[in-house]
Order: C-alpha cells, then sequence, then structure tokens
C-alpha cells in the first residue's frame, strides 16, 4: 500500500495502522511502510501516535507491553468497524483517546521504554513508578519514585510539565532527565532547554540548556550543575544499561550499582570507598565490578553470599 498523496501525515500514518492491523505485510508493502519512515522524520511519531489511538479502541490491548520505540505490528483484530479514517480524524482534530492517566512501575534493575500518545518517549528506569496523562490543553507526568528521561514530541499548544514532588519541569520539545529524592529532584538536560521549580515558587525558576543540570529541592533552593554534554551523557548511561565511571569514588558506585540489584555490593572498608574508578559496567553485572576492584586495588572479593558481594578487607 502506498501512502496517498494528498493526505495528511496523521491520516497516512492510521491507513498504515489499519493496514498493518488486517494482516502480516507482504514484503513489499514492509519495504513501502520503511521507504514512507525514512523520508520524514516526523512520520515515526505519527505512527505510533496512530498505533496508540488504535490500540486505546480495545482496552485488552496493553500499551505497556511496548518495550522500546520501533513502531510494532498491532496484533489483528476481527472488528475493524471504527476503520483508520475515523482514528486519522480524531488525530487531526487533536483530540487523543489517551486522556486518562496511565500508570508504569518497573521493578529493581528493569529499564523500560514507552512510546507515548503524541510522538513522545519516557524511558522509566529501575524501581521507578511515574504516572502519565496526556490531555487536550496540556501533557502531565507525575514521578512517584525513581526517575525517568523524556525525549518530548513538539506540541506549543500543551505543554510536557513533569512533576516530581513539589519539582516542576516544563519543555516543549526537548529531551531531559527526572530523578526524584527524598527532598527535591535533579534534573539533567540533553537536548533543548527547560524550566525548573518548586511548586509555590513559580516566580523562582530556572532555565537549563543541554548539557546542564540542577538539583531543585522541595523548599525552592536550586543548585545549578554547569556539567559537560559528556558527563550528562555518563550519567545517563542506564539508558542503555551501563554504568559509566569516569573517576568517581568506589562507595558512590556501588550505590549506583545497588539501585539495578537485589543483590547488593558492601565496601567492607570505608578507606576503600572513597578510592576512585573508572570503567564502563552493565547495570546488572555487580559481580564483574567487584572483580575489577579486586583486580585494580589489590583487595579481595567475597561473592559467596547470594544476597551480598562484600568488597575489601573488614577493618579491626
Amino acid at each position: 500500500m502506498a501512502a496517498v498523496s494528498g493526505l495528511s501525515i496523521e491520516e497516512q500514518a492510521a491507513r498504515w495502522v489499519a493496514r498493518m492491523d488486517a494482516g502480516e505485510l507482504p514484503e513489499v508493502e514492509e519495504e513501502a511502510l520503511q521507504a514512507w519512515l525514512a523520508d520524514d522524520p516526523r512520520r515515526h511519531g505519527a505512527l505510533l501516535h496512530a498505533q496508540a489511538a488504535w490500540m486505546a479502541l480495545d482496552p485488552a490491548l496493553a500499551v505497556p507491553a511496548m518495550q522500546d520505540d520501533t513502531p510494532s505490528r498491532v496484533p489483528r483484530r476481527r472488528v475493524l468497524a471504527y476503520g483508520g479514517a475515523a482514528i486519522a480524524a480524531s488525530l487531526a482534530a487533536g483530540i487523543f483517546l489517551f486522556d486518562g492517566a496511565k500508570h508504569y512501575a518497573t521493578d529493581v534493575g528493569e529499564i523500560r521504554r514507552v512510546p507515548l500518545a503524541d510522538g513522545s518517549i519516557a524511558t522509566i528506569n529501575t524501581a521507578s513508578n511515574v504516572e502519565i496523562r496526556l490531555a487536550r490543553t496540556r501533557r502531565e507526568v507525575r514521578i512517584e519514585s525513581g526517575e525517568a528521561w523524556f525525549q518530548v514530541a513538539k506540541d506549543r499548544a500543551r505543554p510536557f510539565i513533569v512533576a516530581a514532588g513539589r519539582v516542576r519541569v516544563q519543555a516543549v520539545g526537548t529531551a531531559f532527565s527526572v530523578r526524584r529524592r527524598d527532598n527535591g529532584a535533579e534534573i539533567l538536560v540533553t537536548e533543548g532547554v527547560v524550566e525548573a521549580w518548586a511548586d509555590g515558587a513559580d516566580g523562582h525558576r530556572v532555565r537549563l540548556t543541554a548539557g546542564t543540570g540542577a538539583f531543585i529541592a522541595d523548599n525552592a533552593a536550586i543548585a545549578k550543575k554547569p556539567e559537560a554534554p559528556s558527563s550528562v551523557d555518563r550519567t545517563l548511561a542506564w539508558r542503555s544499561g551501563k554504568i559509566d565511571l569516569a573517576g568517581d569514588r568506589l562507595d558512590a558506585a556501588a550505590a549506583e550499582f545497588n539501585r539495578y540489584n537485589h543483590r547488593q555490593l558492601v565496601i567492607a572498608d570505608p578507606a576503600l570507598g572513597a578510592e576512585q574508578i573508572d570503567g564502563i559496567f552493565r547495570t546488572d553485572d555487580p559481580e564483574g565490578f567487584a572483580l575489577a576492584v579486586q583486580s585494580s586495588f589489590g583487595v579481595p572479593v567475597d561473592i559467596s553470599d547470594p544476597g551480598v558481594i562484600r568488597i575489601g578487607h573488614v577493618p579491626r
């Protein structure tokens, strides 16, 4: 099925989704779909949007099952009466079928990539609880616990606002992360510009650009972190399942691994915890990290306990 000229991107995307729903695409149509996607970067988001709207017609189809940003085929359904044209009309009119709040929770060690109905992407880190509501006048996210990185589709008519406790972060089309802490939230910007503030102190805002970050306390105090883009990328290496260490203290590195694993690292010697380490490790490989520490510092490592890995001599 070639895209019909004269139709909007949304209408073309809806027709592709309706065709995919009817069954497996023949090879020639699969090639045509990939060519259509490659011809305009906006089409990828439009297809995700159309898929989300299509799935909203059937509550049995769960969006959380979509773990990455690759458009996946919608399972075949017998009832097609609603039709791609009606979906396209709803998209063109700006009517989003996902106005209700959606909740996403990740387990320890789980990192989840969620395509949103507006074309945005949310990548949710380990042990996090996030609520997302896409309404007609604004897009709202609440981070109840944990951390998430957002790649926001541009829509000036509907600001994208993230709440983490009392902290608020607003963007239009950009990419940034928010990590909720006990007394505030940490924000890192990877693309574009965001504004951040504490609820009740709207006049005391900070503007953050790509490669920078800040910690916003619940009491409205702001501590900017003018980091280099490379430092921000290292901090957000978790998006690809990695921990990127560059002169980090061992105790801080161990704490980072412990976020992602039920098997916990324990630095037995406090003096060893102040040592620094470099390297890139998988988030799910605390044992590999412990053995690297053993090799680098010549300290013992005890991996006999299935729940704990002890590093270093116990001080007497």
